[in-house]
């Protein structure tokens, strides 16, 4: 019987390679918690990770996860993603090892308040130049929810448009309905 490992657990195994204790990555969408709690635990007390949303419920929630296993390295923003760098310090800009974001809305919360495709590009733009050399960027797209199939669609469009000197991009299909979700991972090219 083959197990199916879900895009979340397939971007956990990629940003493993590239995240190691001491190194520096940003939660674009905390939500439940779980990347913000792997970031956390990857990047070890000398590490640092900055989380963003824009709902209380999830920051609360994230906040007591890493506060249960003691992890005091995270910062969290309750702001959209799209106001990352100016809430990043300067000093981290250019030295950020991975940026995930998890799009969509919250799990067991109001479905309405969604990531949208026009600030998630700005975040996306930003990312790129928060980014350190051979960093990476994970995004989970869910084209199957009201609006979702617009923000994957821009964010496609958007990752097509990457320099491919600079820029190394893949897609992962959790299966070939149009509707599934989908695992886009970007990598900077070390120059």
């Amino acid at each position: 019987m083959n197990k199916r490992v879900s895009l979340t657990t397939k971007a956990h195994n990629i940003i493993q390679k590239y995240l190691a204790a001491g190194d520096y990555a940003i939660d674009a969408t905390v939500g439940n918690g779980h990347d913000t709690l792997f970031l956390s635990k990857q990047t070890g007390l000398n590490g640092r990770v900055f989380g963003f949303d824009i709902q209380q419920q999830a920051l609360d929630l994230t906040l007591l996860k890493l506060e249960s296993k003691q992890l005091i390295n995270t910062e969290l923003f309750h702001v959209n993603h799209s106001k990352m760098e100016q809430h990043i310090p300067t000093q981290y800009h250019r030295k950020i090892k991975v940026i995930m974001f998890n799009l969509g809305y919250l799990p067991g919360s109001d479905k309405s308040v969604i990531t949208r495709a026009d600030s998630t590009l700005l975040a996306l733009n930003q990312s790129i130049t928060l980014l350190a050399p051979s960093g990476i960027i994970t995004i989970t797209a869910y084209p199957g929810h009201q609006g979702g199939a617009e923000e994957t669609r821009q964010i496609m469009q958007w990752c097509n448009c990457l320099p491919t000197e600079q820029y190394t991009f893949q897609t992962i299909y959790s299966s070939d309905k149009k509707t599934a979700p989908i695992l886009l991972i970007i990598q900077k090219v070390v120059t």
